[in-house]
This record gives C-alpha cells, sequence and structure tokens, in this order.
C-alpha cells in the first residue's frame, strides 16, 4: 500500500512539474499590487497587453509526502525581477518559516513537514517582494493559498455504532430491518476517496444490504425466534466506489427477532392429580397447571376454563396475572362420603391470538386433573334439618314433643348421642333422651305464661365428644280452652233511685286469655243469684258486643213533671257513637287497658248464644274478638287516664277539627246517617211517649231491642189503662 502511495505522490509530482515549465498565469488579489488597470489606464499597452505585476503558479501540496527532502510546492515571481537578485523575496502567514520555506532569490516554496488533509485543507499565507539593498517593497504585499491535495488516506467508519436492529419473526423476503451509514475523511469532492459502497461480511445467509444506502434488509422468510432470536451482521463499507485499492471499514449490527404469536399453549402433562381434605371451605385451592408457551410477552398470556359440566359445578379455575398459571379451588362443599374422585377437564388458550397465523393450528390445549377427596371425622347431621316442634299446653309431664335425628356422615358411622344446651333452656322445660333424640316436656306448659321456647339440641358421637353439631329448634305451644272470660276491669255501677225503666245501667267487657282460632264467643246470662231480681235485666248485644244492665219496667209512686223533664241521668257517653246501620265495628275500651299496646285496636266479634241460628243471632262472619288481656290486681289504671288527658288536650288545642279524641256530644250527628238518633237528649216528652217500633225496620241486628222496648211500651200502656 505504501509503494502504491509512493507511486502516485511521484505522478502528481510530475505533472505540477510539467504545468510549471508549460507556462504560468499571473495571480492578482484586488486592491493589491500591480494588475490589471482601468481603462486609459498608462500600464494598458498597445494590443491589450497588461503590466504583470506578481506572477505564480496555482500552488498544491500532496498530503502525506513521506520523502526525505523537501516538497516542492511553487514558485512566486515579480514580473520586475531582472534576475540580477536584487529583489528579495519573503512569505508570511500559516506555517510560513516553519512549514513552508521560500528562497529569498527564486522564489521557490518548499513544505518541510508532512501535511494532512484531513486535518488542514489549505493554508492562507502573503508574498512580499523587497528591494535587496533599501528592503523596500517593490510590489504591493499579496495574498496566496496553498491547497492540501487529497489522496486516499482515510477509510470508512461507522460512526453512530453499535448498531442493534429488530424483526418480527416469519417477515417476509425484502422486509426492512434497519440503516448503517459509514463517512470518509476524504476529500468527496476530489476522486473516488470518499465514494463509500456496502456489502455484508457475515450474515448473508438471512439478511442483505443496499450497497449505496446501507439498509439492511432479511433475506429468507422463515426466521424463527424461538430457533434463534438474533443474529451478528458484519458490515463492510469500502471507499474508492469499491474499487481494487480502495480502505474499508467495518461494523457488527445486532438484529434482534422479535415474537409473534405463532405457538399455541401445550400442557407438559396429560394428567394431573391433586388431594384436598373433604372440609375445605369454599375458594380453597387446591393446586396450580401450568400450560407453556414458547412464545414470550403478550403472547404467552393465558386464560384458563373448566370444560366438563361435573368440573363446573364443583371447582372454579382462575388465572395468576403473573405467572401465568391455573388455579383451581373449590367452588361448592365436598364431601367424601358421597364422592371420593373428582376429574376435571381444564383448557388453557391465549389471550391474544393473531389472526395471520390462525392457520397454524389451535391455540389451545387441555389436560385432566384428578382430585381425590380425603376423608376427615365429621360431627354427626341432623337429618332432616326442620326447626318447628308443636305440643299442646295441657300435654302431661314427659309428653312427647317431637324427635330429632342426626347421623355419623363418616363411612365408620359412630353412634350419636344427643343433649339440650341448658344455656337455652335453663328452667329445664325439656328433657331430651339422649339415645332416641325424643323431646319430652319436663314441666308443665302453660302458653299464656309462654307461648314459644327455642331450645338448641347437641348431637355428638358417642365417643368422641368434641364431634358436635348443634340444631335451633322452635316449639310452639298449642293453646287450649283452659282460662274462663274475665272482666277487662272491675266495674262498679250505680243508678238513681228515680231512673226509668229501660234505662241503661253500665255496658260491660270481657276478655279471654286463650287464643281464639276464629274470635271469641261469649254468652252473658245473669247468675243464679240475680235471676229472681226483678228489678234488672240484661240486653246481650252480639253486634256491640256489650253487656247492657237495664232496669225493668217497675212501679212507683207519682212522678212530677218536673222528675219527668230531668234528663241528667239519661245522658249516656260513648266514645264514638258509630256510623249507623254499616257500622259493625264498636270500639273496644279495653284497647286502652293494655299494658302493651296504647293504639288504636278494633274490637273482635261477638258471639252468638246457643242456637246460633236463631232469632236475634248474628251470623259468626259479623262477629269480632276481643284483645286478650291478663287482668292483674297491681295494674294501676292512672296511665290510661293520663293517656286520655294528653289526647284531650291535644284535641282542645286544635281549634280547626272537632275533639275526636275527647267525649263528643250529640249535638250534631253528621248529615249522612239514615236512621234518627237514638239519644234521650233530643227527646223532651216522657218515656210514655216514644214510639220504637220503628227500630224493627233496621234490620235483624236491631230487632231484639226494639222487641225488647216495644215489651216495655205495652207495660206501660197496660198499667195507664
Amino acid at each position: 500500500m505504501a509503494k502504491g502511495l509512493r507511486g502516485c505522490l511521484c505522478t502528481m509530482l510530475l505533472l505540477f512539474c510539467a504545468m510549471q515549465e508549460l507556462g504560468c498565469w499571473a495571480m492578482h488579489t484586488p486592491g493589491q499590487g500591480p494588475g490589471l488597470g482601468e481603462p486609459g489606464d498608462p500600464a494598458l499597452l498597445a494590443g491589450g497587453r497588461v503590466k504583470r505585476g506578481w506572477v505564480w503558479n496555482q500552488f498544491f501540496v500532496v498530503e502525506e509526502y513521506t520523502g526525505t527532502e523537501p516538497l516542492y510546492v511553487g514558485k512566486i515571481h515579480s514580473d520586475s525581477d531582472e534576475g540580477d537578485g536584487s529583489i528579495k523575496y519573503t512569505i508570511s502567514g500559516e506555517g510560513a518559516g516553519t512549514i513552508f520555506l521560500i528562497d529569498e532569490i527564486t522564489g521557490d516554496i518548499h513544505a518541510t513537514e508532512r501535511l494532512d488533509r484531513e486535518q488542514k485543507t489549505f493554508y492562507t499565507l502573503r508574498a512580499q517582494a523587497r528591494d535587496r539593498q533599501t528592503d523596500q517593497l517593490l510590489e504591493p504585499e499579496s495574498e496566496f493559498i496553498i491547497k492540501v491535495q487529497d489522496i486516499n488516506d482515510s477509510e470508512p467508519r461507522f460512526l453512530e455504532g453499535p448498531y442493534i436492529g429488530s424483526v418480527a419473526e416469519l417477515s417476509p423476503v425484502g422486509t426492512s430491518v434497519m440503516q448503517v451509514m459509514a463517512s470518509d475523511a476524504d476529500d468527496p469532492t476530489y476522486g473516488s476517496s470518499a465514494r463509500v459502497v456496502y456489502s455484508v461480511l457475515e450474515g448473508e445467509q438471512h439478511f442483505t444490504v443496499d450497497s449505496k444506502t446501507g439498509v439492511i434488509r432479511t433475506a429468507v422468510a422463515d426466521l424463527d425466534r424461538e430457533t434463534q432470536d438474533r443474529y451478528e451482521v458484519v458490515i463492510r463499507a469500502t471507499d474508492m466506489a469499491g474499487q481494487l485499492g480502495g480502505l474499508s471499514g467495518s461494523t457488527t449490527v445486532t438484529i434482534v427477532v422479535t415474537d409473534v404469536n405463532d405457538n399455541p399453549p401445550r400442557f407438559p402433562q396429560k394428567m394431573y392429580q391433586f388431594s384436598i381434605v373433604e372440609t375445605a371451605p369454599v375458594g380453597t385451592a387446591i393446586g396450580r397447571v401450568k400450560a407453556e408457551d414458547s412464545d414470550v410477552g403478550e403472547n404467552t398470556d393465558m386464560t384458563y376454563q373448566v370444560k366438563d359440566e361435573e368440573g363446573v359445578e364443583m371447582f372454579k379455575v382462575t388465572t395468576d396475572s403473573n405467572t401465568q398459571e391455573a388455579v383451581i379451588t373449590v367452588q361448592k362443599p365436598l364431601d367424601y362420603e358421597s364422592k371420593k374422585v373428582h376429574t376435571v377437564v381444564v383448557e388453557a388458550l391465549n389471550k391474544f391470538v393473531d389472526p395471520r397465523f390462525v392457520d397454524l393450528g389451535t391455540f389451545r390445549d387441555q389436560t385432566i386433573v384428578r382430585v381425590s377427596v380425603l376423608d376427615v371425622d365429621e360431627p354427626p347431621e341432623f337429618r332432616p334439618p326442620s326447626n318447628l316442634l308443636e305440643v299442646q299446653e295441657d300435654a302431661h309431664v314427659g309428653s312427647v314433643v317431637g324427635v330429632v335425628t342426626a347421623l355419623d356422615p363418616d363411612t365408620a358411622n359412630h353412634p350419636v348421642r344427643y343433649a339440650i344446651d341448658r344455656s337455652t333452656d335453663a328452667e329445664r322445660i325439656f328433657d331430651i333422651d339422649a339415645k332416641t333424640g325424643a323431646i319430652v316436656t319436663g314441666k308443665v306448659l302453660d302458653r299464656e305464661t309462654a307461648g314459644w321456647h327455642n331450645i338448641t339440641v347437641l348431637a355428638m358421637e358417642a365417643d368422641n365428644h368434641s364431634q358436635v353439631s348443634r340444631a335451633s329448634l322452635r316449639i310452639r305451644i298449642l293453646d287450649v280452652n283452659d282460662n274462663p272470660p274475665e272482666l277487662a276491669t272491675p266495674y262498679e255501677a250505680a243508678v238513681c233511685e228515680d231512673a226509668k225503666p229501660g234505662q241503661l245501667i253500665q255496658t260491660i267487657s270481657v276478655v279471654d286469655r286463650d287464643e281464639p282460632q276464629n274470635g271469641h264467643r261469649f254468652y252473658f246470662t245473669l247468675a243464679p243469684e240475680a235471676t229472681n231480681n226483678h228489678h234488672f235485666s240484661l240486653l246481650d248485644i252480639q253486634v256491640l258486643v256489650l253487656l247492657i244492665l237495664t232496669l225493668k219496667r217497675h212501679h212507683k209512686s207519682h212522678l212530677t213533671s218536673e222528675d219527668d223533664e230531668d234528663m241528667r241521668d239519661n245522658v249516656i257517653k260513648y266514645n264514638d257513637e258509630g256510623g249507623g246501620e254499616q257500622d259493625t265495628e264498636a270500639y273496644d275500651m279495653s284497647a286502652l287497658r293494655s299494658l302493651y299496646d296504647f293504639s288504636e285496636i278494633k274490637a273482635g266479634d261477638g258471639g252468638g248464644g246457643p242456637g246460633e241460628g236463631g232469632p236475634g243471632r248474628n251470623p259468626a262472619s259479623e262477629l269480632h274478638a276481643l284483645p286478650q288481656w291478663v287482668q292483674s290486681p297491681d295494674l294501676d289504671f292512672s296511665v290510661f287516664r293520663d293517656y286520655i288527658c294528653r289526647k284531650v288536650e291535644q284535641a282542645d288545642e286544635d281549634l280547626s277539627v272537632p275533639p275526636y279524641d275527647s267525649f263528643q256530644t250529640y249535638a250534631f250527628e253528621g248529615s249522612d246517617s239514615p236512621v234518627p238518633s237514638l239519644s234521650s237528649i233530643n227527646t223532651w216528652s216522657s218515656g210514655s211517649e216514644q214510639d220504637f217500633s220503628y227500630l224493627g225496620g233496621w234490620g235483624p241486628r236491631f230487632r231484639q231491642l226494639a222487641a225488647l222496648y216495644a215489651g216495655r211500651r205495652g207495660d206501660e200502656d197496660c198499667e195507664e189503662s
């Protein structure tokens, strides 16, 4: 290579010398020294010849000169030089006196050092011509340039390396991977020293490179990341357009083959086996399985599912997003005695499927998971789980209420023993047979005291009491008619001595502590000792469910007219008079006496007597039961009095409505009543002047009342006659 460079330099030197011998030309720097004159300038000679000033060649110096003698560069010369040595030539500027030396007499310039065009391409100097005797300038100072001539001494270099590119596997032939570029420090304007071409030194089996642009492309279509995921390709750049003798440089390009989803998931095994105890709660993880995928990244993301019906019912499978494993968990309680082994079909499939590769096969796989259920000593189980028993309240002590049954679910089927949790039956109202589970009464029952009992029954293995189960039982005490009717409250009646026959003395309400099935029906009669008393009678009005004690007809001495007109004893006070014939519900004052509820409770049906279908009796559907109330001698009825007083005060404060919660007067009965009032307030004459025969037209409900008043009227007529 050095030999070729030396020959090249010699050739160039000979060329320069020939040019110098063949002719020279004048160089002129504008504004400096003599040159071409303006029109009319005396310097312009006949025939157009111009007076010359500085005369020299175009100066070039070849870089990288390796000779032992100084390298001739060129010659500066003034046309005033007669050749007698009277002119002294000097230079100044870049490299003057060091790199470049001049012969003061001849003006020859030589380079004394090796020059490198890649470091400096040209030098700027100034030339002077002086009188050797006076040192005066004979020519104006002129600037000239020495260019460093390029030779091909720099190889191409890849300055942007190292290079790393990527291409997807299975890409078609000619797919662009990346571009590389080399630079050459030689002069791109001179010759071909900087003209670079590219080629592949290593890896040409799989990749190619464009010789001009440096673009690397795939050479095959079957790049497989799973076989080889990267390639090291060596690219060479050669100057001189690739001709012989050109310089070259190379670089290594790493090409990474990226993944595509071209591989389906595959289970390493076709069967997996796990075991779990039968008492494992729902949600317990049984085990993990994983399908392998040769792809990478999101192309390995899996979803798992149970494919068989039995498995779907008993087990659940989820995907661990971190490990891409299938996590199998219990979805329903297991039972060793029912089924000891479960077979589950688990399927794995890719979450992201590339439609370009679906023709490569099915992107899913299946495996079988066998789950063995391990037996555990379990407590007895109640069968069936009925929790409601009933017993009548008059049942004798020791009567059987019901039987509970529990069995050991284990294969061993151990005997079971029963007991009652006494924290739920501290009074020992019930007992249980330890072997049979029969529940019997331990004490006399009373529904009116406690209508329900909640107890807990224990069932345990006979030889292992730690294996115990509990069952809650609700025992309902059924009512029997073991309580007579009672007065709702103690009654004390008073009557004036001048009371008139038929006058209402007292209304009586009764209650029964027993539980009515269809509502209580009460029948009222006077006590035997009162049947001989002819002064009083008892009226049982089953619609009203009231006992009305009335005065019978009695003889009296003369009543003055003032007594006849005195109506004070005839004023009857009601809480609610009702709505006429359509009102079938009377207000029961016993509701106010309830210790438990002060809300308005509608009264129940009254009962008919024996011979319910007879005259004066009402159908059972029209009867209502009175609310139950248990009278106690310790009750304080002041609470009712206070309650009523508060209601009266509230009504009095509201001036916009009638005092419905207070005692009502009969001054206004409304406009919708189809019948006249029964109140004696509007009656200004004596009872003998009233005619109650119209009551018979009010329907069967008032027939007995009409008969009563009609009878009294007949008695009065007889006495008057």
